[in-house]
């Protein structure tokens, strides 16, 4: 167990200790380690941190710039900047210096003179402000973020006659821009990245990321590394999309004008076209698309200041609408929160929560399918997310199994309902079997278990019709960051979580039940589907 490992370290507690303050100082004879000449420079970020000279250390980083060294003073190791030993980032030419380059441009190397940026008259403890902290003066610089920290570092764009832009020389050097004229700040793939895993794992929002890598930077001054905040969520968000394109096989913006063409779906739920052959017979209970619909109202989200002043970068294009659209009915069962929510008042929210639908034997969300309520629960929201669902790779699948919390009043006038609508359609020649999930049925009236438990749906299987509020205790982790956001940006972020989420379904799923069993799929084909068609 836990406490035992624990109990076996307890006597070598000393050990581990004392060899955490012998690496604090340096070697003895204090001599570089590959020209044996004064070592001052040392690397943690390097196996067994080598203890170098200034022009090793330099010479040795040209492939690594942004690891983070430090230099001793006499007394101990304190941090410094590669950029204070003079080395320099050369963009194209492999990292080369440009042969179009003038000498006259070069950069005086060492240290800086002074704090650059700051008023020295209102920083009466300038002196205190550590070096690596200092940007450098008189020469041109970048401020690049990476997930070892904020960086300054010299640099030498390619000058050549047929010389990209700018920015693009940047992009090929896995540094991302903040700005394409005269950029001063730049990410790194590796941070912007890190920061979307921290996201979809975590619930990391931008504030605490980048204030995680301010403390990277500096453990004790870090309210003196640069602030660039902003410029993360700006640049992050053109990273989920360029992400998502890139994993869609899209090149560019033009190409994805399809409904939820970003989204991934559901690999095991029947697909005609993509998991099923036109030889099956689409008619047979095996291939009935199983699907549960559920509210959120924890993602809510608040009214905006400036709502005519965004930019969408999604628009549909994932699991998120984007034109939402209002409907209720009063229910005849039990004082359900899904119907008594959906007049109640909303305040100061531009959205009281989310609505979703989802596959219900493996938890997948529908792409397109994720809509807003603008004042509760009501049913035109929930129709259209349906309505969306059922239209995603059905073609020739005719059984449908649809659990919802309260569908004893909802799928009373569904067809109605969508027959007087113009934005909603449904396929006729659909058959639609109503389900309450096992956990919501025991809420309802008798009438409503006996007639909409799973248990006695001919055809359903052993599901439970509930799998999305556990989809929904995951997405709520990210729910309260995108509370404030702009509308764009909420929806980008939790179209990137809803895909994550789809993604990790899929590289999970087991393979019982999908051919991996083969007494398993024959016994599923002696199987006939009783036929039901919506009330």
């Amino acid at each position: 167990t836990q406490n035992d490992y624990i109990h076996e370290w307890l006597p070598q507690k000393e050990d581990f200790l004392r060899i955490l303050l012998d690496l604090e100082a340096p070697p003895l004879p204090r001599t570089c380690k590959i020209c044996g000449k004064d070592g001052v420079c040392r690397c943690p970020n390097c196996m067994h941190q080598p203890l170098l000279c200034t022009d090793c250390c330099r010479s040795m980083h040209v492939a690594h710039p942004l690891h983070r060294v430090q230099q001793w003073t006499g007394d101990f190791f304190e941090d410094s900047a590669l950029h204070m030993t003079g080395l320099q980032l050369h963009l194209s030419h492999d990292g080369a210096p440009c042969p179009s380059a003038s000498v006259s441009v070069q950069a005086t190397v060492g240290g800086p003179s002074q704090l650059a940026g700051f008023d020295e008259d209102e920083w009466e403890d300038i002196d205190y402000i550590p070096l690596h902290l200092r940007p450098p003066v008189g020469s041109k610089y970048l401020t690049v973020i990476d997930m070892t920290g904020v960086h300054f570092m010299l640099l030498r764009p390619c000058q050549c006659v047929n010389a990209e832009s700018y920015h693009k020389q940047l992009l090929r050097a896995k540094l991302y821009p903040s700005t394409f004229d005269k950029p001063s700040t730049v990410f790194t793939f590796l941070v912007l990245d890190d920061f979307l895993r921290d996201n979809v794992e975590c619930g990391t929002s931008g504030m605490n990321y980048y204030s995680k890598l301010r403390r990277v930077t500096s453990s004790v001054f870090p309210h003196l590394v640069p602030d660039r905040y902003r410029e993360l969520l700006q640049v992050a968000r053109q990273w989920h999309l360029l992400k998502l394109l890139k994993w869609s096989g899209y090149q560019g913006n033009s190409n994805h004008s399809t409904k939820g063409d970003l989204a991934l779906f559901c690999v095991a739920c029947p697909q005609p076209g993509i998991n099923l052959s036109p030889q099956d017979n689409l008619d047979d209970w095996r291939y009935t698309r199983t699907v549960v619909m559920d509210g959120n109202f924890k993602a809510e989200h608040m009214c905006e200041r400036r709502p005519d002043d965004q930019v969408w970068l999604m628009d549909g294009c994932g699991f998120m609408v984007t034109n939402p659209l209002i409907a209720h009915q009063k229910s005849t069962c039990n004082n359900h929160k899904a119907i008594s929510r959906a007049s109640a008042s909303h305040g100061k929210l531009n959205s009281t929560g989310v609505g979703a639908t989802a596959c219900a034997r493996h938890g997948c969300f529908y792409p397109h399918s994720v809509v807003d309520f603008q004042q509760g629960e009501r049913q035109l929201n929930m129709d259209y997310s349906l309505c969306n669902a059922l239209s995603y790779n059905m073609n020739g699948i005719r059984n449908v199994i649809c659990f919802y919390d309260v569908n004893c009043t909802y799928m009373k006038n569904l067809w109605r309902r969508v027959d007087n609508s113009t934005f909603l359609e449904i396929a006729p020649s659909l058959r639609i079997v109503a389900g309450i999930g096992m956990w919501h049925v025991h809420g309802h009236k008798k009438e409503c278990y006996a007639r909409y438990s799973p248990l006695f749906i001919r055809g359903s299987g052993w599901v439970d019709g509930e799998i999305i509020e556990t989809l929904w205790s995951t997405l709520n982790i990210v729910s309260a960051s995108t509370c404030g956001m702009t509308s764009p940006h909420r929806q980008e972020l939790l179209d990137f979580q809803m895909n994550d989420s789809n993604f990790m379904k899929m590289i999970r799923m087991s393979t019982f039940g999908m051919g991996g069993n083969r007494g398993f799929a024959n016994a599923l084909a002696t199987f006939q589907f009783p036929v039901y068609r919506g009330s």
